[in-house]
């Protein structure tokens, strides 16, 4: 086994998959990419519509929950992220968001300089190869395939969401992940000719194919440091406790609750807390784990007055026509993740872009596959995406196989509670639009009577759950910010040789899914270690004229 290479990648994810590839690409470097899950060869992960069984699956998730959440009723919230090749791009909902380019400005603003909108769109481009083709806001030669569903125009609901944000006022968008993301239009999926196209797919596969880029497969116990540098990765593999060596770098790509355990296991982090654990302390950062951000949200769900939604396929019978047809065709229900419209809205004048965003989709089903009424329904997945609420991300012991402490703080902000109530209201306003007369039978969640701000309070309190969008806990920054965990280049502050790259580098989380952003920063990251960069763009993105007095 060789033992000795020019990187090491930590976590072959979202982020960790694009590094793997871009430092490999050349042939002048050798790649070690660390994993500790398994392959991804398998029908539940690469059929888009199946996508509820890889992430309740203890085979291909860490299967983390939060500690006890005191607001929300000291619910165990669980956190799910992939222990698999392609990390939680494996086991995600493949829905494609790139957040707005106001999110990526508000980055720079907290002292990641060099991370502007006009840094990263670039990089944004050079990832991706969208369905629409190649323009200004978009790519069209990269390695992720990005495109829409292929149901919209056999489910007439698809339609009505997006018709019925714009009877309630909003504008209509035919891509939000271009010049105007405000507004309900088709929703975006990494799916590819039918199939799942994970960071695995997309870009480490392709890279394996070349001799000098090698998976090693086992649990990551600590970062080697020796005199204030990284010089390797301590790992358990099947043959055995290993020191892998990086001649020149170590990159952490192990989620946002696994880079900031791993730097915390390796001595950095807050002083007193590892010295409780008996870990010697290498560089004090008070930031490491700090920081934790998310968003929360809620199933609004409605019955259906005709038999048109998904639930017609909710048998065994049709489930295995739908994995007969995806197997042999990569076609037909199976080839969609099923959200195939969205929706970006402000909640309040005087916002400048969207602080809400819905995911819908034609069936009343909970994340892990339950149907939630014995019929034919539809919801929208709704949530506030800019929480003041601040988590952290805690040692429990000094063992690299278990479980960190994760408090995520959630609506522990008076502002949260306003939010959600502000969301369900105006989504109420939303199905009771035209476009719905049709289908709409009734309200199931939050239910009719549920209307006073203290019955909405409970309601989110016994139901919001986490949309698995966790980020911020090895914060990018100023090297002279206390609380910085990593430098904008994403060199870990206090030592050389390491770097973090995955969404826990974010400041502040970004608007909608974080799949994106994160394989955004694995491409960013990945030129900053090879001392290149790609020319600024200085498009802007839309935003409303009147943002600052209306609503909409």
């Amino acid at each position: 086994m060789n033992t000795r290479f020019d990187f090491i990648v930590v976590g072959a994810g979202s982020a960790g998959c694009v590094l793997a590839n871009r430092l490999s690409e050349s042939g002048e470097h050798t790649v070690a990419l660390l994993e500790a899950g398994g392959s991804d060869r398998n029908i539940l992960i690469q059929m888009p519509t199946a996508l509820s069984y890889p992430m309740a699956s203890k085979t291909y998730n860490w299967g983390y929950d939060s500690d006890p959440e005191p607001a929300v009723n000291n619910r165990r919230i669980t956190c799910p992220r992939g222990k698999v090749l392609g990390g939680t791009s494996s086991i995600n909902g493949m829905v494609y968001v790139r957040g707005h380019a106001c999110d990526i400005d508000e980055w720079e603003e907290h002292g990641a300089q060099g991370w502007s909108f006009a840094d990263c769109l670039p990089y944004y481009k050079r990832a991706e190869t969208w369905q629409g083709g190649e323009d200004e806001y978009r790519g069209g030669s990269g390695p992720l395939g990005v495109g829409g569903g292929n149901n919209m125009t056999r489910n007439p609901l698809y339609q009505a969401f997006i018709d019925a944000g714009v009877e309630s006022g909003y504008p209509r968008t035919e891509d939000y992940n271009g010049y105007c993301q405000e507004g309900f239009g088709p929703m975006e999926q990494t799916v590819w000719k039918g199939r799942r196209w994970s960071t695995a797919n997309a870009y480490l596969k392709p890279a394996m194919r070349q001799f000098n880029c090698r998976l090693v497969q086992g649990l990551a116990r600590k970062v080697v440091i020796t005199d204030r540098r990284a010089t390797g990765v301590e790992v358990d593999t099947v043959r055995g406790r290993k020191t892998i060596v990086a001649r020149r770098e170590v990159i952490l790509s192990a989620s946002a609750y696994n880079s900031p355990k791993l730097l915390m296991l390796s001595g950095i982090g807050p002083g007193a807390h590892l010295a409780e654990h008996g870990i010697d302390v290498i560089a004090d950062r008070v930031g490491v784990g700090q920081n934790l951000q998310d968003h929360l949200e809620i199933f609004f769900q409605m019955a259906a007055s005709q038999p048109i939604t998904l639930y017609k396929h909710w048998n065994i019978i049709s489930k295995a026509l739908i994995g007969a047809k995806w197997l042999f065709a990569k076609r037909g229900i199976g080839a969609s993740n099923q959200f195939e419209s969205a929706g970006f809205i402000r909640s309040r004048a005087g916002l400048e872009y969207p602080d809400i965003q819905y995911h819908f989709l034609p069936l009343a089903v909970a994340y892990d596959g339950s149907v939630a009424a014995n019929g034919h329904g539809f919801q929208a997945h709704v949530g506030p995406n800019r929480s003041p609420s601040r988590g952290s991300i805690r040692l429990k012991s000094a063992e690299a196989d278990t479980q960190p402490e994760i408090r995520m703080n959630y609506m522990s902000h008076e502002q949260d509670w306003i939010d959600f109530r502000t969301a369900i209201r105006l989504t109420r306003e939303i199905f009771a639009q035209p476009a719905f007369a049709p289908y709409v039978k009734s309200e199931i969640m939050p239910g009719a009577d549920v209307q006073s701000d203290a019955a909405l309070d409970d309601f989110v309190r016994e139901n919001a759950e986490s949309a698995y969008h966790a980020c911020g806990t090895c914060r990018i920054g100023d090297v002279n910010d206390p609380l910085a965990v990593v430098d904008p280049q994403a060199k870990v502050i206090g030592v050389d040789g390491l770097r973090v790259a995955d969404s826990s580098i974010f400041p502040t989380v970004t608007n909608g899914n974080l799949n994106g952003p994160s394989i955004m920063t694995g491409e960013k990251v990945a030129d900053h270690i090879l001392g290149r960069s790609l020319e600024r763009d200085e498009r802007a993105a839309w935003v409303h004229p009147e943002w600052q007095t209306a609503q909409r």
